[in-house]
């Protein structure tokens, strides 16, 4: 018999305001790293009205992590110090690795909804002063998957025999799974995967337990992940990694292993050298 999932831990966000004024629900943050890890942090935008967000998040510091934001609906302007200025829409992912340290901005233009996540994927100490980079994953490189029921949305990763974009560092497997109400998804995965859901939109049930709208929920180890939509048009999505057994220290943007290495970095940032790529312009 396998070895069904349950939830470990449940966490609903909080409203509060980042950027210029952005509001968001922020869902994972400093109090969930040891649960959620390797997620640092998971931010829910779901608006419809643009003087909520249309402020956007002016240039800021990054190090240590990847940031991914998936945008279902709406769109996002992304412009950093390698030079890039990239925009996503309706559909798409913009995966920013900020690595030994990246500036960046995002704009947010106004839209009927802007509805999406932001996540802080953290990077092993080997790997937090890599060359920083920008990788948007555009809707010509995401698969609709059909299964039963709805559909899969693979944004990252691999699911059975299908292949997206591919995490250069810590593996991640990213869906955005669509289901009808009644229905059940049913994935097999390894034994010790580090596995959390998001409900997006709507209420699904996992092992007997109900879990509400916009809410996180960290999965026990186990080679079976099993949910049920709740209802019609529900949207979950499904976020597979390992976890890292390594201290954190965080403060602010940036994401290191020690707090003099946190030190450093903010001293670099007063410095004028906290951005080493060669390719910075």
């Amino acid at each position: 018999m396998n070895n069904v999932r349950t939830i470990t831990k449940s966490v609903q966000g909080f409203v509060t305001r980042d950027g210029a004024g952005v509001k968001l629900v922020r869902v994972l943050g400093g109090e969930t790293i040891k649960e959620f890890n390797p997620i640092l942090m998971l931010d829910s935008f779901d608006s419809t009205n643009p003087d909520e967000y249309t402020a956007g998040f002016p240039m800021h510091p990054h190090r240590g992590i990847e940031t991914i934001s998936y945008v279902y609906k709406g769109g996002m302007v992304h412009r950093d110090s390698l030079g890039n200025e990239a925009a996503v829409n309706s559909g798409e992912v913009q995966w920013m690795t900020a690595g030994s340290g990246i500036m960046h901005e995002e704009l947010v233009p106004a839209a009927e909804r802007l509805l999406g996540v932001q996540l802080w994927l953290n990077l092993p100490k080997k790997d937090k002063m890599v060359e920083p980079a920008y990788h948007p994953v555009t809707n010509d490189m995401i698969q609709d998957i059909e299964i039963d029921g709805g559909y899969l949305r693979l944004l990252a990763g691999n699911y059975k025999e299908h292949k997206g974009h591919q995490s250069q560092y810590l593996p991640l497997h990213y869906y955005d799974v669509h289901l009808a109400k009644g229905k059940t998804f049913t994935h097999t995965v390894k034994e010790d995967a580090s596995i959390m859901l998001f409900t997006l939109i709507g209420e699904i049930e996992v092992n007997g337990e109900v879990v509400k709208e916009k809410t996180a929920v960290k999965l026990s180890a186990g080679d079976t992940v099993s949910f049920t939509s709740l209802q019609d048009d529900t949207q979950v999505l499904y976020i597979e990694s390992i976890a890292i057994d390594e201290p954190v220290a965080w403060a602010g943007p940036i994401v290191m292993n020690t707090q003099e290495e946190l030190h450093e970095a903010y001293r670099e940032l007063q410095t004028g050298t906290f951005v080493k790529s060669s390719m910075a312009v």
